[in-house]
């Protein structure tokens, strides 16, 4: 079984949104790219929500994601886990970022948003106890931009999605 790692938070201007995923799927991480696989829906979403092409290169969607008042992470640091399933992951395994720390550097964040169950899960068995309470963002589950939810059309993912903008 593969040891996996994320990657580090990509950080908006102003951020008021911490979005986070659970771990990035091998073709995420064989490209070192947030969201990488092509029928993932996040890049659509993203684009969607907040004026762009979402088939620019990479590199120029994070440009564009740093003007945004949002903040890309996982709640997971590392773990076990083969293949790209959030339901293989070995729960002995897993280590959380460091998203009190991200909090306190940036008190202006008003909402965490999970892509999909398990980031919001393992958010709250790891990193909720040490937050608290009177301080803490909303918390609200989206969603999973990933192909494995397929009981989602794009549309409604996207319609979803759209509370977002609520929060910038």
């Amino acid at each position: 079984m593969a040891k996996v790692s994320s990657f580090p938070p990509i950080v908006g201007l102003n951020p008021r949104i911490i979005i986070l995923g659970s771990m990035p799927g091998i073709a995420s991480l064989e490209a070192v790219q947030y969201y990488a696989h092509p029928r993932n829906a996040f890049w659509p979403i993203m684009a969607e929500l907040f004026g762009f092409d979402h088939q620019i290169d990479y590199e120029a969607r994070i440009k564009r994601v740093r003007t945004l008042p949002v903040i890309l992470w996982d709640t997971l640091a590392t773990c076990y886990r083969p293949g790209s399933l959030d339901s293989d992951i070995s729960v002995d395994s897993v280590e959380a970022n460091d998203i009190v720390s991200l909090l306190d550097e940036f008190p202006g964040i008003r909402l965490i948003a999970f892509n999909g169950a398990t980031s919001e899960k393992y958010f709250r068995r790891l990193v909720l106890p040490q937050l608290e309470a009177e301080t803490l963002p909303r918390l609200l589950r989206m969603p999973s931009t990933s192909p494995a939810n397929a009981s989602m059309n794009l549309a409604r993912k996207t319609e979803s999605w759209r509370v977002l903008l609520d929060y910038c």
